[in-house]
């Protein structure tokens, strides 16, 4: 099948038939389009590790990264709990509950207790 365009030579309206070649025009969006995604858009982000860096934009798509504010919308609050406080070690901050306890005490012994018989 092909399409009709015209042609004007010398005042004269000529009609041409112009056929589709299968290599120049990709008709399918099937399996053989499958194949031509080589290319990455995004890589790793520096600051929340997710493959959401914009190699071209220089931005993350997930936390914003180079603006110093996280990226976070009331509308997705499950990505919002996802990296709260308590989502991953907490290795300083698990320690704070014990030493606000004791008043935050520093450079002081503890008592010896003596044994009841």
């Amino acid at each position: 099948s092909g399409d009709f365009f015209f042609r004007t030579n010398d005042s004269k309206a000529t009609v041409s038939v112009l056929y589709w070649d299968q290599t120049l025009y990709k008709m399918t969006k099937g399996t053989t389009s499958r194949g031509e995604r080589g290319h990455h858009s995004h890589t790793l982000c520096r600051r929340c590790g997710k493959r959401s860096f914009h190699t071209r934009l220089l931005r993350c798509a997930s936390c914003s990264f180079p603006n110093p504010r996280m990226r976070r919308y009331h509308w997705s609050v499950q990505a919002i709990r996802r990296r709260t406080t308590g989502a991953g070690r907490m290795r300083y901050l698990k320690t704070v509950e014990r030493k606000a306890s004791n008043g935050f005490r520093e450079g002081t012994v503890a008592k010896r207790q003596v044994k009841k018989n």
